[in-house]
């Protein structure tokens, strides 16, 4: 088990869209939600993945498939448990 934070930004139309849902069933993956922010315009959210490193990596791969931008996480966006 690995843990990994990560930075997304939805476009508008995927921010209704259950990614982070999907993202944890389909790759049988943690997703705990760190910081969010969501308007009309853009929706990001910050999320410390836990599980298999490959499974993360493939999870994060279907994800930018949909048009989802994944970057690390930057200082102003790391929360402490």
């Amino acid at each position: 088990m690995v843990s990994k934070r990560v930075r997304m930004t939805f476009e508008p139309g995927l921010i209704l869209e259950p990614v982070i849902y999907q993202l944890g069933h389909k790759f049988q993956i943690v997703t705990n939600i760190r910081m969010a922010d969501v308007d009309e315009h853009v929706g990001w959210v910050v999320l410390e993945l836990e599980g298999e490193r490959d499974e993360i990596e493939r999870a994060l791969a279907w994800a930018r498939e949909l048009g989802v931008r994944v970057d690390d996480p930057t200082l102003g966006d790391i929360v402490d448990r």
